[in-house]
């Protein structure tokens, strides 16, 4: 046992019990050992610590003496909770003493008793990571993902044997000492479905790449639906560094790349870049260009004008199975669409999202004419 006299540069907190014979109290020097402890990684902003111990309590009113010297606690966290007798053991009051790191609670209990209690205060300087592996089939029609929590402690307390709980996956048990970092597998899931797409963006790629002396490839991406019915969907995915793999049909692996995604909340989808592509090929023109409607001031001089656009893409697929290509076209301004061959999604005011899904060994042409209004 440890005493609060004899250890007050402890790096961990410390909890004693005193009371004075005048008010019915009874002192304790004994530091009550901790009976469970538990870090709440829900929050990436903050971490909660609960922890919770056995205090001897006398009939009468406790004082209870909280330090925590050398550990990054936010004072204002803290909380003491009666698990055992709530309706009898009764927080009365909390204070602080000066220049120091610590509080004094006054417990009121009806009878002496021994009460478990817990104690949660929020931890600064232990955080996580989140990092992914996906490893596909050799077809990409499905995959695995292994989800790893990287916790490292710098808050200057060590953790044993706690619980450690992300609000998805296994809560599982691990000790973790002070400065110390622990890589933890908490989830794992098989048999995701697996969609590959190729994406170009006409505002980012050339469009016509043959006229270029470099080699230019189409972006790729998985996406795997964060949803029920594709095996997930009960929580939100966490930001984190994705490393993707794919089976080699020979027992084998092979590395395809690596992203950091953002959150993927329940109901969206989990996009992983993992490289450029050569297998499909869009080679998009302006067929036309013409100034219309123009109008003009007193002095005959040009101040407004619409135009007649054409644009035409040449999309080619030279894999001999399906290509699932999401085309990205952006018109500036006002503007309405007179003709186009292939359905869209719009985007916002200026940006329009085709879903198209080439042919083995095949080609589409998508083609768009419209009017751009009022330019000046």
């Amino acid at each position: 046992m440890k005493t609060r006299y004899r250890w007050t540069a402890l790096m961990v907190p410390a909890l004693l019990l005193w009371s004075s014979t005048a008010q019915a109290r009874i002192k304790l020097v004994a530091l009550p050992e901790r009976e469970a402890i538990s870090i709440r990684l829900d929050n990436p902003a903050a971490t909660l610590i609960e922890e919770e111990r056995v205090l001897t309590l006398q009939a009468g009113v406790n004082s209870v003496d909280f330090s925590w010297n050398g550990v990054s606690i936010d004072i204002d966290s803290i909380r003491l909770t009666p698990l055992d007798h709530p309706g009898e053991v009764t927080l009365l009051n909390v204070s602080y003493p000066p220049n120091e790191a610590a509080l004094v609670w006054e417990l009121s209990s009806t009878a002496a008793r021994e009460e478990r209690v817990r104690i949660s205060y929020l931890l600064r300087d232990i955080d996580r990571l989140i990092t992914y592996t996906l490893t596909a089939n050799k077809e990409e029609t499905e995959l695995a993902m292994n989800s790893y929590l990287v916790l490292r402690n710098f808050s200057g307390e060590d953790f044993t044997d706690a619980a450690i709980m992300l609000d998805y996956g296994d809560t599982f048990r691990q000790s973790v000492g002070n400065e110390g970092t622990r890589q933890m597998l908490f989830f794992t899931k098989d048999g995701l479905a697996l969609k590959k797409v190729w994406e170009f963006d006409a505002s980012a790629l050339p469009w016509d790449p043959e006229q270029l002396d470099e080699n230019v490839g189409i972006p790729v991406r998985y996406e795997i639906a964060n949803t029920a019915a594709n095996k997930l969907g009960a929580d939100a995915l966490w930001a984190g560094k994705v490393r993707v793999f794919q089976e080699d049909g020979h027992g084998g692996t092979i590395f395809l790349g690596e992203d950091n995604i953002p959150v993927v909340p329940v109901g969206d989808e989990m996009k992983v870049y993992i490289g450029d592509s050569r297998d499909i090929v869009v080679t998009q023109r302006k067929m036309k260009e013409e100034r219309a409607n123009i109008r003009r001031n007193k002095k005959g001089e040009v101040v407004l004008y619409d135009t007649d656009e054409v644009i035409r893409a040449e999309l080619e697929n030279f894999k001999d199975t399906p290509a699932a290509l999401t085309v990205i076209q952006h018109i500036r301004g006002q503007w309405d669409m007179d003709e186009c061959n292939m359905p869209y999604t719009r985007k916002d005011a200026g940006t329009l999202e085709f879903e198209i899904t080439l042919p083995p060994n095949g080609k589409k042409e998508l083609v768009m004419q419209y009017h751009r209004r009022n330019i000046r």
